[in-house]
């Protein structure tokens, strides 16, 4: 495949560049490049339930310098939707600071009365009241949405129920689907473009899953690459439909493609 200039970057963060809270090799080093270079980029991540503010703070931690509007969460993402949709709309919110910051950022208000919409986002916390009270609001009318459609979360103890699963719960209890904002639809990669004023012919996605780092880069039309240090491994890839343009090590293999 021929190699396209690359002038702007798109990255996930978990899997490419940390892991359980620890900087992957390399991954300091080419944030630190895109900043001196001063390419566009963004940290991109379908973590719902910090802040970009959270997620840079943990990322520094890392040794990972990353600077707060270089964070794009689904809840952003979200949120940018919804105000492009329903400008100064209401909702019902389930979720985290990430979340609710979002929202109201994007002057939407919080109802526990009548919303626009039932957003649901990840949260340690699940209620089994606030998903009683989302399974009526949308009976009564109130549309659908979630922040993303990853049906379990890490911990050190083992896979936790995410966004995903109890959007299912609340959907066999109302027929009705969300509608997901964050990965794998490209709706998040494109509301990332436009933030950083990038084009998708000379924009890359950096990821460690296929099903949605990957798939989601090629459906906005940008250039993909695959790193091992996440989700994936390479035999692994051959078993999906669709490919990579590039297949590597880790983040550390990019450094000299800035």
């Amino acid at each position: 495949m021929t190699d396209r200039q690359i002038e702007c970057w798109l990255t996930d963060m978990d899997g490419v560049l940390v892991h359980e809270g620890e900087a992957i090799p390399g991954a300091a080093e080419f944030i630190a490049t895109l900043r001196d270079a001063g390419r566009p980029f963004l940290v991109l991540t379908n973590n719902s339930i910090f802040t970009a503010r959270d997620l840079a703070a943990r990322l520094s931690r890392s040794g990972i310098e990353v600077p707060e509007s270089a964070i794009w969460t689904s809840a952003l993402a979200t949120a940018k939707f919804l105000a492009d949709q329903v400008p100064n709309g209401s909702a019902y919110a389930i979720g985290e600071a990430g979340l609710t910051t979002a929202l109201h950022a994007a002057g939407y208000t919080l109802t526990e009365t009548d919303p626009d919409y039932v957003v649901l986002g990840e949260t340690r916390t699940y209620s089994f009241e606030a998903i009683t009270k989302a399974i009526r609001l949308i009976k009564g009318g109130a549309r659908f949405i979630a922040t993303n459609p990853d049906t379990t979360g890490p911990s050190t103890e083992g896979p936790l129920p995410a966004t995903g699963a109890v959007a299912a719960m609340i959907t066999a209890a109302t027929d009705r689907s969300p509608y997901y904002v964050g990965k794998p639809n490209p709706m998040m990669f494109r509301s990332a473009l436009n933030r950083i004023d990038a084009h998708s012919e000379t924009t890359a996605m950096i990821g460690d899953r296929m099903d949605t780092d990957v798939v989601a880069g090629i459906e906005a039309g940008l250039e993909t690459f695959l790193v091992l240090t996440g989700s994936t491994a390479r035999d692994e890839v051959d078993h999906h439909p669709f490919r990579p343009s590039h297949v590597v090590d880790s983040i550390a293999d990019l450094i000299a493609r800035v």
